[in-house]
C-alpha cells in the first residue's frame, strides 16, 4: 500500500509512518519545511516538500498520483491565530480533498476532532471558535464527495501517553482523551477496513481492540 500524509511532520503522521514502514507500506509524507524532512526518514517515509496554505490542487494532485491511501493529519496547532485555522484546518483539508478527487485516490481519511459540529457555545475562546468551524466545514466539504472514500476520525483529547492498543470508536463516544499512539493505530486499521467508508467516527480510550473496534465500526 502507498499512503500520502498529509501534515507529514505531525505527531500522529510520525507514529502512523513508523507503523506503515513496520509492515512493509510506502508511506509518502508532505512537509512544510525542509528542516522537517529529516524525521520523516527516520519515521520510514518518504519526505515530499510541499507547503499546503499556497499550493494549487494540481501541484498536490502530482504528488498523489498512484497512492492507494491518503491521510489529512495537517494541523494549525497550538498557539496559532484564527487565520491559519482557517488556511490549514479548513483550506488545507479542502485542497488535499479536491486533489485527491483530482487524483482519483479511492481512500481519503481525515483527521478531524469531536465536537466540532453545530455552532460553537457562547462565551467560546474566539480562537477555538474558528477552530471548530474550520473543522465542521472542512468534514462537510469532504462528506459531500462520496468517490473519495472517506472515513473522519473525531478523536478526544490526544495525550502523549502510551497507546494501549484499546479504543471507544463508534459514531458517538463520551469526553475523553486518546493516546496518539492509539490513533495511529487506529488509522492503520482503518485504511485496512475499506468498509468503514463513508462513516465518522468518534475516537477515546477504551477497552476494546483496535481492529475488533473498527471491525465492529464497518459492521454498524
Amino acid at each position: 500500500m502507498r499512503v500520502v500524509i498529509a501534515g507529514g511532520h505531525g505527531q500522529v503522521a510520525l507514529r502512523l509512518e513508523r507503523l506503515l514502514a513496520e509492515r512493509g507500506d510506502t508511506a509518502v509524507g508532505l512537509v512544510r519545511r525542509p528542516e522537517q524532512a529529516g524525521d520523516v526518514r527516520d519515521a520510514g517515509a518518504v519526505p515530499v516538500l510541499c507547503d499546503l496554505e499556497s499550493a494549487s490542487v494540481a501541484e498536490v494532485a502530482a504528488h498523489l498520483r498512484d497512492a492507494d491511501a491518503v491521510v489529512f493529519a495537517a494541523g494549525a496547532g497550538p498557539g496559532s491565530g484564527a487565520e491559519r485555522k482557517d488556511t490549514v484546518d479548513r483550506g488545507a483539508a479542502v485542497l488535499v480533498a479536491d486533489a485527491a478527487l483530482a487524483a482519483r485516490t479511492g481512500r481519503f481519511l481525515m483527521i478531524s476532532g469531536k465536537g466540532v459540529d453545530g455552532s460553537p457555545p457562547a462565551g467560546t475562546d474566539p480562537v477555538f471558535a474558528a477552530y471548530l468551524r474550520a473543522k465542521a466545514e472542512a468534514d462537510d466539504h469532504v462528506r459531500a464527495h462520496a468517490s473519495l472514500g472517506w472515513t473522519i476520525l473525531r478523536p478526544g483529547r490526544l495525550t502523549d501517553e502510551p497507546g494501549t492498543g484499546h479504543v471507544t470508536l463508534g459514531p458517538s463516544t463520551p469526553e475523553g482523551s486518546v493516546a496518539r499512539d492509539d490513533v495511529a493505530a487506529v488509522l492503520l486499521a482503518l485504511l485496512d477496513e475499506p468498509r468503514t467508508a463513508g462513516r465518522t467516527l468518534d475516537l477515546i480510550a477504551g477497552g476494546t481492540p483496535v481492529t475488533a473496534a473498527v471491525r465492529t465500526a464497518a459492521d454498524g
